[in-house]
C-alpha cells in the first residue's frame, strides 16, 4: 500500500491505518440522526431518500461518502448534484470540515476532490454537461438533490460506471413534483435492491416545530407541503390553484400616495397592474392592457391619470435590455425618462419564484389571503382563474397559447419586489436595481 509520499508501507504501519480509519468512521456514524441512521443502515446497494429541508441531506451524504472511502482503500467515490457551483456551495465545506486533516494525503480546490491517505478519493461532481462524466470507474455515488439533476446522469453515467465495482448508489432529495424522480420512485417499489425513504422537516429533527408553523404562515400550501413535508406535489392544472372569489374584493381601492405599477412588456400587448400596500396586504385596483403599444404609451397613460403622483414601477427585469419602441431607447430607461422610479433586478427572476411568491399572497398554506383584486381587473382575474401548466414538459413550463398570463406576470413582477415574502432579498446577492 503506498503512502503519501509514495513509501511502502509495512505491515503495521498498514494495520495502524486501516485501524485509524476504521476508528474515523466509526465516529461519523455515531454522529447520524436517528432518521439518518436509518437511511445508513439500510441493507440494500441503492437507496432512495425523499424529505423535507433541512433534514441533514448534505451531512448524511457526505458522512456516507467518507465511510465509504475509509473503508475500501483506492476506491473512487462521487458526490453529484445539478451544476459544479451548486457542488462546491452546497458540499465543498462539509467535505473539508468532516475529512480528518491527518487522514487527508491531498486537496484540490479547483477539482473539489479530496484524496486520503489509504488512496481513496472523494471527488464533487456537477451535472451540468452528463457527458463530460463518462468514463470513470466508481466504487460508490450519492445524488445530491436527484430531483433536480438531469436523469441522463443517472441512468447512462453513474449507473454504468457503477457497474465493474458493482458500488452502491443513494439518490438524495426534497420533492419537486411527479417529475423523473418520482417516476424512480414509483419503479423501484417492491425492488430488492432498493430502499426508499421519507421524512418530513419536522422528522428530521433540525428544525423546531415553531419554525415550521412559521414557514407555513410564509408560503403556499403547495409549496408547503412540497418542501416541509416532502409531498409530491402536481405541478398540472392551474398555475394559481387557490386564486377564488374570496380574492376578488370592491373594496380593493387606489389608497393614494405611491402608485405601484407592474409591467409586462410585449409588442402585441403592454400589460401592466397598479397597486396599493395596504399593511400586509396588496390592493390590485386597475390593470393596463394596450394592444399594439409601447412603454412610451403607458408612461403617458399613466402620468396623464395620476399626475403629480410617485409612481414605482416593477418590470419585466428584461426590460432593462428590450425594447418595444423604435426610439433607440430600452424599456427601462424611458419608464425612468418619464419620471419612474424603476424598481428590478440585475438578472431575470426565475419563473418558479415568481408564481411561489404570487400563490403565497393569494393564500398561504394557513389560508390566509393577502392579495386583493378589483372586479374590473378582468384581465388579471382571467389570468388567474385561467393560466395553467404546460402538459407533458418542464414543471414550472407555463402554458401561453391562450395569451392570459401577461398580466400575472406583471402582477408577480410587482410582488417579487413589493411584497415578496417567500424569498426576500438578500443584500449583496440579488443586486436590486433603483433608479
Amino acid at each position: 500500500m503506498a503512502g503519501p509520499a509514495g513509501s511502502i508501507l509495512n505491515a503495521p504501519m498498514a494495520r495502524n491505518l486501516g485501524t485509524d480509519l476504521g476508528h474515523h468512521a466509526d465516529v461519523i456514524e455515531q454522529t447520524f440522526t436517528t432518521p439518518q441512521r436509518q437511511v445508513y443502515e439500510a441493507d440494500t446497494r441503492f437507496r432512495l431518500l425523499c424529505c423535507g429541508r433541512r433534514f441533514g441531506k448534505t451531512y448524511l451524504s457526505i458522512g456516507q461518502l467518507l465511510i465509504w472511502a475509509m473503508r475500501k482503500p483506492g476506491g473512487l467515490f462521487w458526490y453529484v448534484t445539478s451544476t459544479y457551483k451548486a457542488a462546491k456551495r452546497i458540499a465543498w465545506k462539509t467535505l473539508r470540515e468532516m475529512a480528518p486533516p491527518h487522514l487527508v494525503a491531498t486537496v484540490n480546490h479547483t477539482e473539489l476532490t479530496v484524496k486520503l491517505i489509504n488512496g481513496a478519493t472523494i471527488s464533487l461532481m456537477g451535472a451540468d454537461s452528463p457527458d463530460s462524466l463518462r468514463g470513470s470507474s466508481l466504487s460508490g455515488c450519492v445524488i445530491d438533490e436527484a430531483a433536480y439533476v438531469n436523469p441522463r446522469v443517472w441512468s447512462e453515467v453513474v449507473r454504468p460506471s457503477l457497474s465493474d465495482q458493482q458500488g452502491p448508489c443513494w439518490h438524495i432529495t426534497t420533492p419537486a413534483g411527479f417529475n423523473h424522480f418520482h417516476a424512480l420512485w414509483e419503479a423501484t417499489m417492491g425492488d430488492e435492491t432498493w430502499a426508499r425513504f421519507s421524512f418530513t422537516t419536522l422528522q428530521g429533527g433540525q428544525v423546531p416545530a415553531e419554525e415550521i408553523e412559521a414557514a407555513k404562515r410564509d408560503m403556499d400550501a403547495r409549496t408547503f407541503r412540497q418542501e416541509y413535508l416532502a409531498s409530491f406535489e402536481s405541478m398540472a392544472g392551474r398555475v394559481y390553484p387557490d386564486f377564488n372569489d374570496e380574492n376578488i374584493d370592491d373594496r380593493a381601492e387606489d389608497t393614494g400616495g405611491e402608485l405601484l405599477l407592474g409591467l409586462d412588456f410585449n409588442v402585441g400587448m403592454m400589460a401592466g397592474v397598479m397597486a396599493s400596500l395596504v399593511g400586509d396586504t396588496l390592493c390590485v385596483w386597475d390593470e393596463i392592457a394596450l394592444p399594439n403599444s409601447n412603454t412610451g404609451e403607458v408612461c403617458q397613460l399613466v402620468l396623464h391619470r395620476f399626475a403629480g403622483r410617485r409612481v414605482l414601477a416593477y418590470p419585466d427585469p428584461t426590460g432593462a435590455a428590450r425594447k418595444t419602441s423604435s426610439a433607440g431607447m430600452t424599456d427601462h430607461g424611458i419608464l425612468r425618462q418619464h419620471g419612474f422610479v424603476v424598481v428590478s433586478p440585475s438578472a431575470p427572476w426565475s419563473v418558479k419564484d415568481k408564481l411561489q411568491a404570487t400563490n403565497y399572497l393569494i393564500r398561504n398554506a394557513e389560508g390566509q389571503i393577502r392579495l386583493r383584486v378589483h372586479p374590473r381587473c378582468k384581465h388579471l382575474i382571467r389570468g388567474l382563474r385561467g393560466v395553467t401548466f404546460k402538459l407533458g414538459t418542464d414543471e414550472w413550463l407555463v402554458d401561453k397559447s391562450p395569451g392570459l398570463e401577461h398580466w400575472c406576470d406583471a402582477l408577480g413582477y410587482l410582488i417579487l419586489s413589493a411584497a415578496n415574502r417567500v424569498k426576500p432579498w438578500q443584500s449583496g446577492e440579488t443586486g436590486i436595481a433603483l433608479y
